[in-house]
């Protein structure tokens, strides 16, 4: 473990996912794969929108920026991850570490407020459905996409200010596959009391705003579904929310068991769950949103068409 007396060091050490050398190479095998079917899945995703008629809705319109915002957020990890597989130093520049920081939180967040704007555009469509294409004008849905990109990157920098006043004068070896905050944060040894209330109260802000707006949509949906009288209709209507709801678990779920806890928790396991939310889950969106969405896979399947014609 490196040591030195500099309250900046020049660069760190991500110890990833094994520090063993015989693990390296398998788990480069491993994560490539990943990382190629998230990639052309969430590509696939935002082609067959592009180019299918019938998929031009605010639904499908926010479908096609969480499939980008997610080929952006695995981009910014998965790459420098898989060269540390092959390196013996495994070692990120300062500077580097707090650029990927900002990008993982700034897209992390992006995520969850897409995910409340989905969640708002299924509460109109099942509960107002007369008025679905009046509330949800062109106007909204650019407004909702702004706040979505704004809030998080913003969020971002405030924690990433924060972060470049602390004094890391001991170790520099993050216990971590990425520049997470909270691994980071476990190496400074200066005072990080500003730094950790800015988390619990902004950043808690922050994350349970989109939350909210999730939990609130799906009951008042909820309280709808259940007065429609037909099992038939019933189905349809949570039919269209299926998909959603399952991102919407794996999400938060993972998210809440590493974050919602004391810094000094900080364990492997959390390293484990991080990995469900940082790269199992957008691999697994076009997949989650595709085979549950008759829409999406015709849509799909007229790209594949389209594709072979030319």
């Amino acid at each position: 473990m490196e040591r030195n007396n500099l309250t900046r060091p020049s660069e760190f050490i991500l110890l990833g996912l094994s520090s063993r050398p015989e693990d390296q190479k398998s788990l480069f095998a491993v994560v490539l794969p990943i990382y190629l079917i998230t990639m052309i899945g969430n590509l696939l995703i935002i082609l067959a929108i592009r180019y299918d008629t019938r998929l031009q809705t605010p639904m499908y319109f926010f479908l096609s920026v969480l499939s980008f915002v997610d080929i952006c957020y695995v981009t910014v990890i998965i790459p420098k991850m898989l060269e540390n597989f092959l390196s013996e130093t495994k070692a990120i520049s300062y500077g580097e570490c707090l650029t990927q920081m900002y990008f993982f939180i700034a897209f992390g967040n992006t995520d969850s407020y897409l995910l409340a704007a989905m969640a708002i555009d299924r509460y109109v469509a099942i509960c107002n459905p007369f008025h679905y294409i009046t509330i949800m004008n062109h106007r909204r849905c650019v407004l909702l996409l702004v706040l979505s990109f704004c809030i998080p990157h913003l969020h971002s920098l405030l924690h990433i200010l924060l972060t470049n006043q602390l004094a890391f004068c001991t170790s520099n070896v993050i216990h971590h596959f990425f520049c997470d905050d909270q691994p980071v944060l476990k190496l400074s040894c200066s005072s990080h009391f500003v730094k950790e209330i800015t988390v619990m109260t902004e950043g808690l802000a922050v994350i349970m705003t989109p939350f909210s707006c999730i939990i609130i949509s799906y009951l008042r949906i909820l309280i709808t579904v259940l007065k429609i009288p037909s099992a038939a209709g019933k189905r349809k209507a949570f039919s269209t929310c299926g998909s959603h709801l399952t991102v919407v678990t794996l999400f938060y779920g993972s998210i809440s068991y590493v974050y919602f806890q004391p810094l000094s928790n900080y364990t492997v396991k959390d390293r484990i769950a991080t990995i469900i939310y940082t790269i199992l889950t957008p691999m697994l969106n076009p997949f989650i949103y595709s085979l549950r969405n008759k829409d999406m896979k015709q849509g799909l399947t007229n790209l594949m068409h389209r594709v072979k014609c030319q």
